[in-house]
Parts: structure tokens; sequence; C-alpha cells
């Protein structure tokens, strides 16, 4: 990137490694050999550094990788399939279509010991918003750990269930960062045949990992013609080799065509040969309006789209403070531009204090791409800051039965079952995050409006749920899904909920889009009955009359006084589901923790879920996963425990889990 001191210093330490929480010290039983915690997997194209690798730094060779060698592979690969869109009537008059997309760059930890499935911690970037983005950049990097990174297989999981694609990085860093041009040009190096074998490397380890492509960052100056002919040549057999796959390349705008760095902000004559090799293109920060302008003129007389240019946005340091002429990229009037590109958007988590708590950042997050009205259906108007929801139409993957959502964010303080804690530990697994609401959060009352947030404190299951809380003296109505649901005689819903006061609950379901953008939807309610104060309770509702395709789905609630509602799941159905049961649990500890492996359930499956059976008879969560591999850390011998034991279950999508399969380990 553009180098910025204080990004260079971030990516210099690891790429954000003072950004990643701090892992607790596990205790470690003694005599039962090497580590094995699981890393996200990162690589130098060929050649390594001279000298010797910090601590916690593995070196590795991408030309040397194989699929059949990688020990980590089974924890790394992602299972989620990449979930099909669509998009519904806007929520406000200001969002459009089919114009400006957005494409995130993050990262999510450090490039070296980024663990493979999550941490015991729920200080993390947990990312809710995927309705605006289109894809997301593994960011990451460094001259002293490794140069290629492979996202790690929760963010893969989590994002291809919100229908949004997932690019590792590969980060040639300028030489005054450490980078070296012998790295280049062992990227672009050739095979006898005249092919680029790193190529067929980096599709190969995308199609094993299972993410869905590259972002292409080379920055390291000093080269030449020759050079920048033999990276083009490189993109373009990249991207041919990877759409056989279903995987995108996008190009960053620093190399030009004569091999030298010179960073345009621009798509112009001395880049748009890459822009023609690759997908799209992220055009650096130092980009103006008449840039811009020019840049989409360009693509069209190329025949690209001018969408097909993301227009970097730096708010790694100021957030929604950030200075942005937004009317170069999403004019208020006209149509949009370019596309843009959020350059580490983790801000709303990383600007808070240390003591931040999930609910902190969530409200930060949810200023970040809503706005200050916290309802995409009544964006503010003046401010600064143009948030996402203000000018790009979210999308949906709600569209299939069936669906069920526990609204469960992938962090938590606790993990819970049937609003019952079986761990009071910290956690966070983006890959046990549900599909969430996308338009948080969309309220419609003639009196005043609740506070709508995700809750912390109390979860029917998971982590979290929904909680309504003010006193709006009327009727309030929350919008939860945009879906495409088809409906039958046999389809049912079950809401999950509770209250602290007396509450009228009725089901809001529509069966047609609104009227117009911004309106909304004409939804039927089906009675749900008065909820009283107290603990969770399931209601089940038939949908007695409606038929057809449900477009949206809500609450309608009436409370006597005050309102504190919470919402702990939602699902509907045509019939109840249990999965398979997994088999051959498998166990190996090592000096820091525990591997557990297992063959998967046959039929569909949503995750699996590990559990330790305690000396007493209760269950205890481990950790929940989509892989067919767990790793757990720290686990040591229970009071009089001669062996520990074990059961993995396999869980659907309507949350009902699998007979166990057993496994023990031996003290």
């Amino acid at each position: 990137m553009n180098p910025h001191p204080t990004r260079r210093a971030v990516v210099l330490a690891g790429a954000a490694a003072a950004l990643a929480p701090a892992l607790p010290a596990f205790a470690s039983t003694p005599g039962q050999g090497n580590p094995v915690q699981p890393y996200a997997s990162y690589w130098y194209p060929d050649s390594l550094p001279s000298g010797s690798p910090g601590e916690g730094v593995t070196w590795r060779s991408l030309k040397s990788w194989r699929k059949a060698t990688d020990a980590d592979l089974a924890f790394n690969a992602a299972t989620v399939p990449l979930a099909r869109r669509f998009t519904p009537t806007p929520a406000n008059q200001t969002a459009r279509a089919g114009q400006a997309r957005i494409q995130s760059l993050v990262s999510f930890g450090p490039t070296a010991s980024n663990p493979s499935q999550g941490a015991p911690t729920a200080d993390y970037y947990a990312l809710t918003h995927w309705a605006y983005i289109d894809e997301l950049v593994f960011w990451g990097g460094s001259s002293g750990e490794g140069l290629i990174l492979a996202p790690n297989a929760p963010v893969v999981d989590a994002a291809h269930r919100h229908g949004v694609r997932v690019l590792g990085n590969v980060f040639l860093p300028p030489a005054a960062y450490g980078g070296q041009l012998r790295w280049t040009r062992d990227l672009v190096q050739r095979d006898a045949s005249g092919r680029y074998p790193l190529a067929a490397q980096l599709v190969a380890v995308a199609a094993a990992y299972g993410f869905d492509g590259w972002f292409i960052n080379a920055e390291t100056d000093g080269g030449n013609t020759a050079l920048a002919t033999d990276m083009l040549g490189f993109v373009k057999e990249l991207k041919a080799l990877g759409a056989a796959r279903g995987q995108r390349v996008t190009w960053y705008d620093a190399m030009t065509a004569n091999g030298s760095v010179s960073w345009q902000g621009a798509l112009n004559s001395r880049n748009q040969a890459f822009f023609e090799a690759a997908d799209t293109m992220f055009l650096d920060f130092r980009w103006t309006a008449g840039t811009l302008a020019a840049s989409g003129t360009k693509a069209g007389q190329l025949a690209r789209s001018r969408y097909e240019l993301w227009a970097g946005v730096d708010v790694e340091s100021n957030g929604l403070d950030s200075s942005v002429d937004w009317d170069a990229i999403i004019p208020a009037t006209g149509p949009h531009v370019s596309s843009f590109g959020f350059y580490r958007p983790e801000w709303t988590r990383n600007h808070l204090p240390a003591n931040r708590t999930p609910g902190d950042f969530h409200a930060a997050d949810d200023r970040f791409w809503t706005g200050s009205s916290l309802d995409p259906s009544r964006p503010e108007a003046g401010s600064g800051w143009r948030a996402p929801a203000v000018a790009v139409a979210d999308r949906s993957t709600v569209s299939a039965l069936p669906f069920a959502t526990t609204f469960n964010t992938g962090h938590g303080l606790r993990w819970y079952e049937a609003g019952k804690v079986t761990s009071p530990a910290e956690w966070n697994h983006l890959g046990l995050q549900d599909r969430l609401p996308s338009r948080r959060w969309v309220t419609r009352t003639t009196g005043r409006h609740p506070t709508v947030a995700f809750d912390f404190a109390d979860a029917w299951r998971g982590g979290s749920s929904v909680l309504l809380s003010g006193s709006p003296g009327a009727p309030v109505t929350l919008d939860l899904y945009v879906t495409r649901l088809p409906l039958s005689k046999r389809t049912v819903v079950e809401l999950t909920h509770r209250a602290d006061a007396d509450v009228v609950v009725e089901l809001a379901v529509a069966t047609a889009e609104p009227a117009r953008p911004g309106a909304p939807h004409p939804y039927r309610c089906i009675p749900a009955g008065a909820l009283k104060a107290g603990g969770w309770t399931t209601t089940r509702l038939h949908l007695t009359g409606l038929s057809g395709t449900a477009r949206a789905i809500g609450v309608r609630l009436t409370p006597a006084g005050a309102l504190t509602y919470r919402l702990g799941a939602l699902a509907l159905h045509d019939g109840p589901h249990v999965p398979g049961s997994p088999r051959e649990l498998k166990v190996t500890a090592g000096s820091d923790g525990m591997r557990f492996t297992w063959l998967g359930a046959p039929g569909p499956v949503r995750h699996y879920e590990l559990h330790r059976i305690l000396p007493d008879g209760t269950r205890r969560f481990l950790g929940g996963t989509c892989q067919s591999a767990y790793y757990v850390p720290g686990l040591v011998r229970e009071q009089g425990e001669k062996a520990a034991r074990f059961e993995v279950r396999a869980v659907g999508e309507l949350y009902a889990a699998s007979g166990p399969a057993p496994a023990a380990h031996t003290w």
C-alpha cells in the first residue's frame, strides 16, 4: 500500500500483531510431546530470508507446499460453500443496487501465530455487516514472517455463509520495509515450458483451503520492463487457472508497465494491462474526483465495468472521522463513479480502550456500517461519514428452507445451550456465526424507537441474543430478515424468546415486496401470544393462510409499559431434521493442548461441537467448528480423573444435534 509510516510499522510488526488479543498462558502436561497448536498458513514465494526466524515464526516456501503433506490442512480448510445472494428492495431511497460495491481489507490477527480456529477471548473483530461487502481480503504479511497469507477457515466459513468471497493476500513490500526484489522474481519465475509454477501453486492452495482467489500487491521497487512483463504473464496465468476453479484476482495499483512502483490512484495507460489481466483493481488512496471519473471512463473504453475498480478508503487510523471525498465515489445524486475498498475497517474494534466488551465493539461497528441513526431505513442526513447502508443496497442469502438462527455473532463471554451456560469461558470462532439480520436495526413505530442490539449477557444458544429495550409507548415492528423462503402448508416458525415485562408478540411475515425503496414491508401479523416475564420460551406457529414466498420476517411487539425483550432463536422449516453422527473421534495430546479429529457425519452438517464429560457426568462445551478437526488448548486432569472423556456431535441447520462419537484420553 501507499507507504504511510503508521501502516507500515504495523505491517512490519507482523500485520497487526499489536492488534490481536494476547492469548493466555495455558497449562501443559509434561511428557506429552511437541506443541500441536495449528495456525493460519503463510509463505514466502520460494527462497527464504537469510538468518533465522523470530520466535513463533516458521519460514515456509510456497513452491515447496504440497496438499498431501500439509499437517494442518484439516484445521485450515474452509467447508462452507459460497452462498448465492439476492438483492431485495433497498431499505432506503439513497441505497442503490447494481452500482458501487465494497471490498474490505482486514487484518484479523498477526501473520505468524494466528490461530486456525478461534481463541479463548471474546475480544475479536467479529465482522457481521457482510450484507454490504462483495469481497474480503485477508490482509497481512511481513518481510520477517512471510508474504503470502491463506485466510483462516472461520473467516471464510462466515463470509461464505453470507455470500462474500474471501481473497488471500500476496504482499511484496517496499525495499524500505524489508522487501527484496528476488521475492518478486521468485513469484513470477517460469519453468522449462514457460509456465508460471507459483501461479498454479496459488490456485492449488486456494482450492485446498476453500477460499476464492488472491489480492496481488507488488510494491517492491527496483524492477524493470522485463520484470513487469513477467508479472503480467503471471497475473494472466493466475486468473486463467483460477477462473476454472471459480477464483478471482485483484491487482493493487503499485507496479506499472515499466516495472517501477508508482502508485497512480487511477486506471491509466501505466497500469491498464494489469487491470485487463485481473478481475478487479484496487486504486491507491491518492485518487481524486478527476482521476476516478477518468478511470471509470477508461474502464468503459476497455469494455469493463467502472465498478470493477475499488477506490481505496483508508480508515485504519481515523475510522468514522476519516476525511473522504464521498461525492467523488458515491455521489448523492447521479450514478456512482466507482466501487470502493475499505483499508482496515477493524478500526471499529482497535480504537476502543483495552477493556472493551463485545457490546462496545458492535455499537461502534454498527455506526460504521449503518450510520449514526443506527437504522438503515432512516439514514442520517448531512453527516461527514457516509455509511455503506446509505449508498449500497444490502444483500441476503436467506432463500431456502430450513432456515434457523440463534443470533450468534461468532464470539461471546460464555457459551449457552438451551439457555444454560455450558462453558463459562470467553471465546471467538467466526465459523460458528449465524446468518445475521442485514438491516440493523429497522424499527417502525408511532412511538419512541427502542434500542436494539446484540446482547452478550444472556443467550439461548451460542454467545448472544437480540435485545430490544426502551419505553416506546406504542407497538413496535422489528425487521429481522429479508428472505426468499418458499412457504407450504407444512411450514412452521419457531420463536425462542423471553421478556422482563409482559409483552404481546406477533410474528410479522411479508409475501410481497415494499411499494418502493424505504417503504415498510406489507407484513401480515400472526399472533404468538402474550409473553409473560420469565425464562426462555419457544413458541411454535403454523403459517395458516400464507403461501408463495416469504419476502421478509420480523416481530411486532406491544408492551404494557417498558420493553425488555430478548430474541434467542428463529427457525422456519417444513419438518425436523437430525443429522447423522460423526465417527472415530481421535485425540492427540501435545505440550500445549490436544488435537481432535474425526470422520464427518453423512449428509448436510452445519458444524460440529466438542464436549468434555466431567467426572460428575455434566457436559462442558470445549468448542465448535465447521471442520472435522479441532484443537483445544490447556486441558488438564480433573481431580480424581484417570481418563478424560470427550464427545463430538454433528449439528444441523435447525441446531438439532446428532448422537455422539466418543473418545477418551488416559492421563
